[in-house]
């Protein structure tokens, strides 16, 4: 309700021209709402704002806006005030942003942004996507360790309000090496003239430029930091990575995880943001090959013709059969590729890992054949023979399922694809071909037929 009329206060103060009282407005609000609002405003609607607000509030407010409204302002402001979002940027944002922008617009934005800024934006431009050079920002506190708490003190001073944090400082040596980290709150409760070197912490744990943003995510989770720094090969600083990052990239992570999962290719869209035809292109890759994969399905029900024409009643069990491999696979992939993004599993686990599911497709298959096999009796009275066909298969399909779906994601791992990609929809046509030539191998020795 209070973002509804914050949204109509605005709206009504642009419309009547009340720019002094709308800038006002605007300052007292918190930016991520200002960027919720102004998503919702016209675009004629949107650049006036822009035009009113301070610059350092305007580039507060942009940094929280979706990414197609980001490019739409920068290309529709005059190069000079794009460029000036650009400077009041954090480096890692102005990188992300620009990565996403077409190559002659990036080329006049940062023709038009200060040195320091394109210099930023150049260093991070190198690293390869994902990677944690190029999610990383370079506003940070670096100290000296030969420096005086007192003089590291003036230095925060200095430089804090241009740095993503700095409740850490970085301690370098004399060739920006990273030797140490210090706790601001350590700085303000020593005696000023407390050397850095004699106070820093000197088991740093930090991460390698190259190091992909999922192993960085997996980093933070496992030391519970709010921030960690970023060295080269030769351990100098380079920049440091805060946890907002993070949960960027976990969002984004799982994300892609999802539509994997659903034989999707990802997009970096958000849904009401992706066309009809982009949509189209994303899904129908997936469909195609699930469809022809598919297609073995329809050759074995027509190898097995006249087994079926023998015994009519085994077509009515065919969609269940399938069904419920198709869930039992479902559920050991979603649970390995969980572990394996977590790190939780590794492939020198598959032993184990096949055990397991063994077991617990015994224990699965068991119960479903037994509840199955009184249903097939009681309420579909079909002969015995039957039903103890249908429970064979039953359980031997779910042992199928559990197994295909354990190892296949893992496998995929070990090659060096996502285990994603070896999810429901592809284990779910895998299992079902293995199904329906177990059920007809079962049926063809004990009812003797084809």
């Amino acid at each position: 309700m209070e973002e509804i009329r914050d949204f109509e206060t605005v709206r009504q103060l642009l419309t009547t021209r009340q720019y002094t009282r709308l800038r006002q407005k605007m300052a007292e609000m918190n930016a991520a709402d200002m960027a919720v609002i102004m998503e919702e405003l016209k675009e004629e609607e949107l650049l006036k704002i822009f035009r009113i607000l301070p610059k350092n509030l305007a580039a507060d407010v942009f940094s929280y806006m979706e990414v197609e409204s980001q490019q739409f302002i920068i290309t529709s402001l005059s190069e000079k005030d794009a460029a000036g979002i650009i400077d009041n940027l954090m480096a890692d944002d102005a990188t992300d942003l620009l990565e996403e922008m077409p190559a002659n617009v990036v080329k006049k934005l940062l023709a038009n942004a200060n040195p320091d800024t394109r210099r930023d934006i150049n260093h991070l431009l190198r690293y390869p996507e994902d990677s944690a050079g190029s999610i990383m920002t370079v506003e940070y506190v670096d100290l000296k360790e030969n420096m005086t708490v007192e003089e590291a003190i003036a230095r925060i001073r200095k430089v804090g309000m241009d740095s993503e944090t700095i409740n850490i400082c970085y301690v370098l040596d004399t060739k920006r090496k990273l030797v140490g980290t210090v706790a601001l709150r350590y700085l303000l409760i020593n005696p000023g003239d407390a050397v850095i070197g004699e106070i820093m912490h000197e088991n740093v744990i930090y991460i390698n430029t190259l190091m992909d943003q999922e192993e960085v995510a997996g980093q933070f989770q496992k030391y519970d930091f709010t921030s960690m720094p970023v060295v080269d090969n030769e351990n100098r600083l380079v920049g440091i990575i805060t946890v907002d990052d993070v949960v960027d990239i976990l969002q984004e992570e799982a994300t892609e995880d999802m539509e994997k999962m659903a034989a999707i290719v990802p997009s970096d869209k958000p849904y009401m943001k992706t066309g009809v035809v982009e949509t189209w292109k994303k899904r129908m890759p997936w469909l195609l090959l699930l469809m022809i994969s598919a297609a073995f399905t329809g050759s074995i029900l027509t190898a097995f013709e006249d087994a079926l024409m023998a015994c009519g009643v085994l077509i009515a069990y065919i969609p269940m059969l399938m069904d419920t491999g198709g869930n039992a696979g479902g559920q050991a992939s979603v649970t390995i590729i969980r572990g394996l993004s977590l790190k939780e599993i590794e492939f020198q686990d598959a032993f184990r890992v096949v055990w397991k599911e063994v077991r617990v497709a015994a224990l699965c298959g068991c119960t479903l054949a037994a509840a199955n096999f009184l249903k097939l009796l009681l309420f579909d009275r079909v002969g015995i023979m039957v039903a103890v066909v249908v429970c064979l298969t039953l359980m031997a399909a779910v042992l199928i399922a559990k197994v295909v779906g354990c190892m296949l994601p893992m496998l995929a791992k070990r090659i060096g694809f996502d285990p994603a990609v070896m999810a429901s929809p592809f284990i779910t046509t895998i299992v079902d071909v293995l199904s329906l030539l177990a059920y007809f191998q079962i049926a063809s020795m004990l009812l003797h037929i084809g």
